[in-house]
């Protein structure tokens, strides 16, 4: 089958490329898989007149075609891509080979892993023991990797800031532990120089990929979103230079490559910036995560579980790389030529969707006393998302601020951050004095509670923080009115536009807006009774006394009764609130109510468990499945106990009836035998007696014959007339 669609493919169509589920071989197969062939030979002015402006578009004409992905997985059991043509399991050696054979270009990528360095070399090797069948020209691009660099010395001793070029290629010093990519380099570039007209190989030295799902700043990327630790690492002084490229333009260059088929056999793929490992880590701190990083000694690295020390050796790598060849003949429409920092933004929208890190942003409204914290909290515990409260944020907005007017301005530095940021800290430290002065008076004023003009301030920052932004956030009972949902989710806009959208869908601010709004309904009578039946333990310095609660519940009751209720605008802005009517249930910890609302919201849109969080789960599985078998073994061995309790109180009564039969058997027996022995002692013995007397006086011969006779005819019974 396979052989049958390389015959029909069109010359230059298919591709093979190997671990197609793979960070880099799932990316670069996409990629490829909607570029038209040769759509790169064209000019840039040619492209840039291109309505659709990009050269990745599915063509619309039958004279188009498109690159055919064929290729292996890394993994058996993963699920074929979509946009592979043909997956292979491969058993032997042999059968890879044939596979080979069906495709004109064959692309390895090496740099993800070692162990398809020899699966490489040897495809490469056996290709050209087969060049003479080839009846047109097969390309060989091995993906490599820009550590076979490493150990290689500026260019110009004397200006060492003099970037390192494609040109400089015989002069690479691998990194020591990167030394079957160059001899795997080395062998793959000298089989091409045979007879290039039929087998021509290329070498793509590949700077660390990032993009999409994250390849090696993955790691850095999780930490900062699952935002545990207050500063990210950076490993040693953070100082050395590490050449990058987005995924997608990698993929580009292996298009190019395709495409143009160069004289020139070895392309340095890197984009045009040259950023040390502090700033990429910092830049992805600022973005996703906390925004502080922290300098930590190289050898904490190797304390991670989730670094190998091939990562590690990638991300302590120093190379100044320009892609000189690639900007001079390559026809590329760049994602991130500038590097990752300059594209941030572009690259943390693609890392969320890629990997489904959606924030899951939840609001909770109901009166008092119906639930909501209960159920927020538990909503927060099952999906990961952080509880908002308004008593919570207050204090901790209070606690940061008096943190910030604590420090020194001196000891901004110990977080490890640059000059920039300690007068950017120093700056805010007035700001925050001037603001916690500000919240303190205001509660002061209002007996403990906090203004509106303040309360937004501080609801705002908190939602805006890069937690809830990342993961989401449940909010507890807040906003509580409309104006307060108008101040909250508000964007700044200009009179003339706040004008313009009269009459329209309000504005308002996407990033922090809730997706799902629930309203818990109850009756006041259910309310009260459920607030009277609470243990006075759970009462005691709560809002919950009966004065306090009921004026809760009169409020809230009055701010929903207008038109314009918290509810009306939510309504709309079309995000439709969700009603549930927590007495259905009459259940007092909302046990009920938590499911169904997990069933509306779906899934989490977060990594999922930790390996930490899998082995708890598993050990309480096991805990469970031991205490489960215990108790089934208690209860078959208490039943067995039962049954043979049951069996030996038959058995007694079984017993005790035979018994009682036997006596009354005996008894039937001996009433019977009565009248048989009175006759007996009457009529038989007085005459047995005399014969037996008058035998031992004769002493006949036959003594048992004499006895009978003489009973025969001295029987009282027998009348001897009537004979």
């Amino acid at each position: 089958m396979a052989a049958m669609a390389a015959t029909e493919a069109p010359p230059g169509r298919r591709v093979f490329l190997n671990h197609l589920d793979s960070y880099c071989g799932r990316s670069i197969g996409q990629y490829l898989s909607s570029c038209v062939v040769g759509a790169t030979l064209g000019s840039p002015e040619e492209e840039e007149e291109d309505e659709n402006g990009s050269d990745v578009e599915v063509p619309t004409t039958s004279n188009e075609e498109i690159y055919e992905i064929v290729g292996t997985l890394s993994k058996p059991g993963s699920t074929n891509p979509r946009f592979a043509k043909e997956t292979y399991v491969v058993s032997s050696r042999e059968a890879l080979l044939s596979h080979l054979l069906e495709c004109e270009i064959v692309v390895y990528n090496i740099t993800e892993d070692v162990h398809q360095i020899e699966e490489a070399t040897w495809a490469a090797s056996a290709l050209h023991k087969k060049i003479e069948t080839f009846a047109k020209q097969k390309l060989f691009i091995l993906v490599s990797t820009i550590m076979t660099w490493g150990n290689t010395k500026p260019p110009d001793p004397e200006n060492p800031e003099t970037p390192l070029s494609d040109e400089d290629f015989r002069k690479r010093k691998s990194h020591p532990s990167f030394m079957d990519y160059i001899n795997a380099e080395k062998h793959i570039a000298k089989l091409g120089k045979t007879n290039k007209e039929k087998f021509s190989t290329y070498v793509v030295a590949s700077g660390h990929q990032y993009g999409a799902e994250e390849g090696l700043f993955h790691y850095f990327f999780k930490m900062c979103w699952l935002g545990e630790t207050p500063a990210i690492p950076v490993f040693g002084d953070g100082n050395n230079i590490i050449p990058t490229i987005h995924i997608c333009d990698l993929a580009a260059v292996l298009q190019n490559v395709a495409d143009h088929r160069p004289e020139f056999q070895y392309i340095l793929a890197v984009d045009t910036s040259m950023h040390t490992l502090e700033e990429l880590v910092k830049c992805i701190s600022k973005n996703v995560g906390p925004g502080k990083i922290e300098k930590v000694p190289k050898e904490n690295a190797f304390l991670s579980k989730e670094l190998t020390q091939m990562q590690l050796d990638m991300l302590f790598v120093n190379l100044r790389m320009e892609p000189t060849y690639v900007k001079e003949n390559f026809n590329i429409m760049w994602v991130a030529e500038a590097g990752l920092v300059e594209n941030i933004a572009q690259i943390v929208m693609e890392y969320k969707q890629t990997r489904g890190l959606l924030p899951l942003k939840v609001c909770i409204h109901g009166p008092p006393g119906s639930g909501k914290s209960t159920i927020a909290e538990e909503l927060c515990k099952h999906y990961k998302l952080h509880y908002i409260s308004i008593n919570e944020v207050i204090s901790e907005k209070i606690a940061d601020l008096e943190k910030i007017v604590a420090k020194e301005p001196d000891n901004v530095r110990a977080d490890g951050e640059g000059e920039d940021d300690v007068e950017e800290e120093g700056e805010n430290i007035e700001e925050a004095k001037e603001l916690l002065d500000g919240i303190k008076e205001n509660m002061k004023q209002n007996k403990g509670r906090l203004g509106d003009e303040y309360l937004i301030k501080v609801m705002t920052d908190k939602l805006m923080s890069m937690p809830c932004r990342n993961q989401g956030y449940v909010l507890d009972g807040f906003p509580e009115t409309y104006a307060q949902a108008m101040e909250l989710f508000k964007v700044e806009d200009d009179e003339e536009e706040e004008e313009e959208t009269k009459g329209k869908m309000p504005k308002f601010n996407k990033i922090i807006i809730p997706e799902f709004i629930f309203s818990l309904t109850a009756s006041d009578e259910f309310l009260i009774n459920r607030i009277i039946n609470l243990p006075e333990s759970v009462v005691a310095g709560t809002r919950y006394t009966e004065d306090q609660f009921l004026q809760s519940l009169k409020l809230f009751r009055k701010l929903n009764t207008d038109d314009t209720t918290v509810l009306n605008y939510f309504d709309e802005l079309e995000i439709h609130p969700q009603f549930i009517d927590v007495a259905v249930y009459e259940d007092s910890e909302n046990r009920l109510t938590v499911p169904k609302i997990i069933q509306k919201i779906g899934e989490p849109r977060n990594y999922g468990l930790t390996d930490e969080e899998k082995e708890v789960l598993e050990r309480q599985a096991a805990e469970e499945r031991l205490v489960k078998e215990a108790q089934e073994k208690a209860e078959q061995e208490r039943k067995e106990a039962e049954e043979r309790a049951e069996r030996m109180a038959r058995w007694e009564e079984w017993n005790k009836q035979l018994e009682e039969v036997k006596r009354q058997e005996q008894e039937l027996v001996e009433a019977q035998s009565i009248p048989l022995r009175n006759y007996l002692m009457k009529n038989v013995m007085p005459t047995l007696m005399q014969g037996i007397n008058e035998c031992c006086r004769i002493r006949p011969d036959d003594p048992v014959n004499f006895l009978a006779e003489y009973l025969f005819k001295n029987s009282p019974d027998i009348d001897w007339n009537k004979r």
